[in-house]
């Protein structure tokens, strides 16, 4: 299997059926609804205009592009639409490498092809190999026509190679339109940590930060939003349509929602809620009503809870239909007439005992809770003394009202720092 660079063949000279000069190649095309890495043909600028030469017509690429093509049979190239131009599209443009992740710029792009001797009649097998991201594929384009291009290849191997697998590039397309057309979807950077997209999402410009978060479900989109910067949270809920980030806010948890919207104008804000299912609605609507420092404002309704009576069964079968957090998910709490807080069960006993055992013989001692009212440095202290996964908050009545997690300690103490 040969390799060439996109820099290289373009501007190649492309020969017809009968080696008479047909003009030269202008652009390289990728039909990605068909196939995401087969090159599908050559733009090439002849005389006449523009035509479209298949890959089926390629024969060989040796000083020049030669071709079975037959100038007059050649349809004329009109649009792109429904295409990837390698060079329009991807030279030059910010990339996603999701095997790295992070966000590069496309300086070339490696080709690879050969030749198909047992079905000579489908051309050359030309496919996008590797995007280029280093100085290697930067200095050769620089350097194009005015070093000998043998010289100029020796002395680009003295310098490291920075490839990306095609299959690792995720694209970046800010137009809705022809990120329809394309077909280009977010699903590789979807199986990202939502924190590697957050990480990804900062580095981008706001239109293709934008782009690339209307790509996401709700699910990934709603946890990378947690990740990130308060003042970006409001950037990118502010340039979506009230209905989608309602859709976005819904998959938040409760407090983490509810510290995003209250960063809101109180109009945009009014907005969201408004398109929000009528639960997760009053949830944040509760929240909202909170001071934000303060262990109301930073707990979370959405935890896991059982009358002291409940067993070990009924706590699996709650696991296995709960979807909240991840971080609700190590504390069972006990709770009886009229939300009382009677006590707490760690995820860990659950998992070394009888099916039958009463949680109330797992609760554990002393149950530590705090008021609505404690600051965030009390909060922090108590997390620190007693080494917390959870901390309950329960009223004057000692009714819980609300779940405290290590990741809102967390999220404290670097707002501090």
């Amino acid at each position: 299997m040969k390799a060439l660079a996109l820099s290289d063949l373009l501007g190649l000279t492309v020969y017809d059926s009968a080696a008479g000069k047909l003009g030269r190649v202008r652009e390289v095309a990728l039909v990605p609804q068909e196939d995401p890495t087969r090159i599908a043909a050559l733009i090439v600028r002849t005389a006449q205009g523009d035509r479209i030469v298949g890959t089926e017509l390629l024969r060989n690429v040796n000083g020049g592009v030669h071709t079975a093509a037959i100038s007059a049979e050649l349809p004329k190239y009109t649009s792109g639409e429904g295409m990837l131009l390698l060079e329009r599209d991807l030279l030059d443009q910010q990339i996603i490498d999701v095997h790295g992740r992070k966000v590069v710029r496309v300086n070339d792009i490696e080709l690879s092809f050969e030749k198909d001797t047992a079905e000579s009649a489908r051309g050359l097998h030309l496919r996008i190999a590797f995007v280029d991201a280093g100085a290697r594929g930067a200095i050769r384009r620089l350097l194009k026509g005015m070093v000998p291009r043998h010289s100029l290849s020796n002395w680009l191997e003295r310098i490291p190679s920075k490839s990306i697998p095609w299959e690792f590039v995720n694209l970046i397309e800010t137009d809705p339109a022809r990120r329809v057309r394309l077909k280009i979807s977010s699903e590789r950077v979807a199986k990202l940590h939502p924190a590697d997209i957050a990480d990804i999402i900062e580095e981008l410009s706001p239109a293709e930060r934008d782009a690339v978060f209307q790509t996401l479900d709700e699910d990934v989109a709603a946890e990378t939003l947690e990740e990130i910067d308060p003042k970006l949270q409001v950037s990118i809920l502010n340039a979506m349509e009230s209905e989608r980030a309602a859709d976005i806010v819904e998959e938040m948890d409760p407090d983490a929602a509810a510290d995003l919207l209250a960063d809101l104008s109180d109009e945009r804000s009014d907005a969201i809620l408004k398109e929000m299912e009528p639960e997760e609605r009053q949830e944040v609507e509760e929240l909202l009503e909170f001071e934000e420092d303060t262990a109301a404002g930073r707990m979370t309704t959405d935890y896991m809870a059982l009358a002291p009576t409940a067993r070990v069964h009924d706590a699996v079968e709650m696991l296995k239909a709960y979807d909240g957090g991840l971080e609700s998910m190590s504390t069972i709490f006990l709770i009886g007439e009229n939300e009382k807080l009677l006590g707490a069960v760690p995820l860990a006993k659950l998992i070394v005992s009888h099916t039958d055992t009463l949680l109330s013989e797992l609760a554990v001692d002393p149950l530590i809770s705090c008021s609505p009212e404690a600051d965030e440095r009390e909060v922090a202290e108590i997390f620190d003394k007693y080494n917390l996964l959870t901390l309950p908050v329960v009223d004057e009545t000692g009714a819980l009202t609300g779940v405290i997690t290590a990741d809102d300690v967390i999220a404290i103490l670097r707002a501090q720092l």
